[in-house]
């Protein structure tokens, strides 16, 4: 593995944690050179809803290449395109009354937050962003200031600007009523606060340390942005695509965001892809304002069609998901009567689970602990406390278990060494 170390920058992080050179994936597992078989939980930090090399998506995207399909287009008209747009409205959009306007922005999640950020903006002359503690948004200089992480934050080397931070639900663990902090400030005009062009809110905090909105709490920040004429934009990057049960995690809520980000499993096949969603009223770029050279890759598009076509006709995957979501949140909640002394906290919805551990370093020993057992999962939260589980929507029953039965033996052995 020499030649990683020797070429690749120190920027590097998940192959310091996961030290093997993988070779083949497939499903809900990955297979490193030796041929060993790791099952995977952490499904390409959300990339992969659907699993590695998915065999309906793979042969719509080997038929689309073997017929020598347009790959890069931009922005031009293609029939790859044409048959995502008709299918992401036939399918996902229609059938939730949800009437958006697409903007391919780029090949990431940054690009569709610097795109939903950029268009507030333009849409309301304002500035300012509303974000929230612990929120992560990607890596670009718009995204990071409204991203709470300080490490991320501190990576940028200029001043993060024109953001303020208010208080996620249960930030407070109850200390004062929602929005309280917030209301006061948006009406007193002594306060100093920038009015807002948006605010900014993930659902369900991924990178935050699996911090799960009450819906209560999203309606009520629906409402308050309504009254205050503040755009709401829900990053849907990592929890979207059916990550919480639902095709958008907010649909619980019963919420209609202005705008939403959308990429990661948007693909289906792990293929870079991402959209903004945006009220038709919302859309008043002029031609080119805002583009990317890679806003238009064909395969991705593709592979989006057939997964949603496979996976979205019916609620038959939303409802496997929020049933092993449920198996898991038992499981946790199980570690948590079983460690006492520990304080656990299970946390998380959907199959966007988290078991919460008194440091970074308990919770980075138990991930540890389950590659060696032959599980992938990684940590999050603001110090790496959370054991974050991200599986791909479709492992079986079996996968399931066999998964947790890896956990408990792992949580056990650190537990009793600690």
């Amino acid at each position: 593995m020499s030649i990683f170390e020797d070429l690749e920058s120190e920027v590097r992080s998940y192959s310091r944690g996961w030290p093997v050179v993988f070779d083949r994936a497939q499903g809900s597992w990955l297979h490193d050179e030796s041929g060993k078989a790791y099952l995977d939980f952490f499904a390409g930090a959300g990339a992969l809803n659907y699993g590695h090399n998915n065999p309906v998506l793979k042969q719509a995207l080997l038929d689309y290449i073997q017929r020598d399909g347009v790959i890069h287009a931009l922005d031009m008209f293609t029939v790859a395109k044409r048959d995502f747009l008709q299918t992401f409205q036939e399918k996902i959009l229609a059938p939730r009354e949800q009437d958006y306007k697409i903007i391919f922005p780029g090949p990431g999640g940054a690009n569709a937050v610097e795109a939903a950020l950029k268009l507030a903006r333009k849409v309301t002359g304002k500035e300012s962003v509303i974000n929230f503690t612990n929120a992560f948004h990607g890596m670009t200089l718009g995204a990071l200031s409204v991203t709470g992480n300080s490490m991320k934050r501190g990576g940028a080397g200029v001043p993060l600007v024109h953001a303020t931070p208010m208080p996620y639900d249960k930030y407070f663990d109850g200390a004062m009523p929602d929005f309280l902090y917030f209301e006061k400030l948006l009406e007193d005009s002594g306060s100093g606060l920038n009015e807002p062009a948006a605010v900014i809110v993930e659902v369900v905090q991924g990178e935050g340390g699996i911090n799960a909105a009450r819906m209560d709490w999203l309606r009520g920040l629906q409402e308050l942005c309504r009254r205050h004429g503040i755009l709401l934009i829900v990053d849907d990057v990592q929890m979207g695509c059916g990550r919480t049960g639902p095709f958008f995690s907010f649909e619980d809520a019963g919420i209609q965001p202005d705008i939403v980000c959308l990429s990661k499993s948007i693909s289906g096949y792990g293929l870079p892809m991402a959209l903004t969603l945006i009220r038709p009223e919302l859309d008043v770029w002029e031609p080119g304002e805002h583009n990317g050279t890679f806003r238009g890759i064909s395969p991705a598009f593709v592979t989006a069609t057939e997964a949603i076509r496979t996976y979205w006709n019916d609620d038959d995957l939303e409802k496997s998901t929020r049933a092993k979501g449920e198996r898991i949140a038992a499981a946790f909640s199980g570690l948590v009567e079983t460690y006492p002394e520990a304080e656990l906290t299970a946390k998380g919805r959907g199959l966007a689970r988290g078991l919460e551990f008194a440091s970074g370093e308990l919770a980075g020993k138990v991930c540890a602990a389950a590659f060696d057992r032959g599980l992938l999962m990684e940590t999050s939260g603001p110090d790496g406390e959370v054991m974050k589980l991200l599986p791909p929507l479709t492992l079986t029953d079996d996968e399931l278990t066999q998964g947790l039965s890896i956990i408990d033996e792992s949580v056990a052995t650190v537990l009793k060494k600690h």
